[in-house]
């Protein structure tokens, strides 16, 4: 592991992978990339609220890029405060999967750390799964965390 990376929100489930994941970094003595995306159509619907609650300050693609930022910050202050590693944070905006796979092959992430669900084949097929996704399009190690919770 040269460059891991750990997918970021600010769920406990989410908490649990950043703090593994900052941990075997610090154990091999590499820099973690911590990376939150919101969604491109959460994005598009905060803007649209904001615009139709009347605000004249348009919701931009650096605000949500810097909130997302915030997100990653924040988790990783809670959950790496004793851990002695050293990370970047990072935000975006897109298509989750595609969004990943991009921003690791910029940073030469070779190591993607992620929270995942347990869902059935069906709701796979029906609603997707983001976490499938990188599996199998993702050309280095992906560590899932999957919750005890049944989807």
């Amino acid at each position: 592991m040269k460059r891991p990376m750990a997918v970021v929100t600010d769920d406990e489930q989410s908490k649990k992978v950043v703090r593994e994941a900052g941990e075997l970094a610090a154990g091999v003595g590499v820099e973690l990339v911590l990376l939150t995306i919101i969604p491109q159509e959460e994005y598009e619907r905060k803007r649209e609220a904001m615009e139709d609650a009347g605000s004249t300050m348009p919701y931009t693609f650096s605000q949500a890029e810097q909130n997302a930022r915030r997100t990653a910050r924040s988790v990783a202050d809670e959950v790496l405060d004793d851990v002695d590693v050293e990370y970047e944070v990072l935000g975006a905006v897109g298509r989750e999967a595609h969004t990943i796979m991009e921003v690791a092959r910029e940073e030469g992430v070779d190591h993607i750390f992620m929270a995942g669900r347990r869902r059935s084949p069906t709701q796979k097929a029906l609603f997707g799964d983001l976490t499938q996704r990188v599996l199998l399009n993702f050309e280095g190690t992906v560590t899932v965390l999957l919750s005890d919770e049944e989807a």
